[in-house]
């Protein structure tokens, strides 16, 4: 994707968000009004694009809705048989400028993700949805809109990543401050996000379940 040119929007805009609950295969959104859209990952066709949404801002001072402004979104597209769902970053971060740069519209029933969950998300399902092929860092930003069920299965990759990169350079015999330090990324997510720290309990108790294994 390139660069678009976009103007800076003085006026406040922020619409509701959808909350994303990932597992392996099957990603539910929650919407703003509490629907679930559910939407399966295996098989499906995916595309990135740059888009836009059409929308009216009501000034603080008229309340009266301005002209139409086209505000940017990110889109990952996903696509299997005959039915196209689009999830879309935030329109915050300003107009395009109209007549000028030409982008795909983003539909109406676009599910709007916050911008870090929207970047999880889209890396998952780009990257074929491969835990082997995420780094700790990866694993921890995914957890954070993953399934309890998820969570777990991701804390304890991240647990085995760590001993692999602890055991490589040190040996069995390590302590677990030695796990603790390679888990930093999930241990500083797990202060902004519950279910991030649910995958660090998983991740420690898998690798002292292991190292007491090891040792043995």
């Amino acid at each position: 994707m390139g660069r678009t040119a976009l103007y800076r929007d003085p006026a406040p805009f922020r619409p509701a968000r959808a909350e994303a609950q990932l597992d392996a295969d099957v990603v539910v959104l929650v919407m703003p009004d509490g629907r679930q859209r559910r939407h399966a990952l295996d098989g499906c066709a995916v595309t990135l694009l740059d888009g836009f949404v059409a929308v009216r801002i009501a000034t603080r001072a008229t309340r009266i809705d301005a002209r139409p402004q086209r505000r940017f979104v990110r889109m990952l597209v996903l696509e299997r048989d005959q039915e196209r769902h689009a999830i879309i970053t935030p329109p915050d971060h300003g107009a395009v400028a109209p007549n000028v740069v030409r982008l795909p519209e983003a539909p109406d029933e676009a599910a709007i993700l916050d911008e870090l969950a929207w970047d999880a998300l889209a890396d998952w399902v780009m990257g074929g949805g491969r835990l082997a092929s995420c780094s700790i860092a990866d694993l921890a930003r995914l957890a954070a809109i993953a399934t309890p069920q998820f969570a777990v299965l991701i804390g304890e990759v991240a647990a085995q990543r760590a001993l692999e990169l602890v055991w490589a350079a040190s040996g069995p015999l390590r302590s677990m401050v030695d796990v603790e330090a390679a888990l930093h990324p999930l241990v500083l997510a797990a202060r902004d996000s519950p279910r991030v720290a649910e995958a660090l309990i998983a991740a420690l108790a898998h690798a002292a379940g292991a190292t007491r294994r090891r040792r043995r």
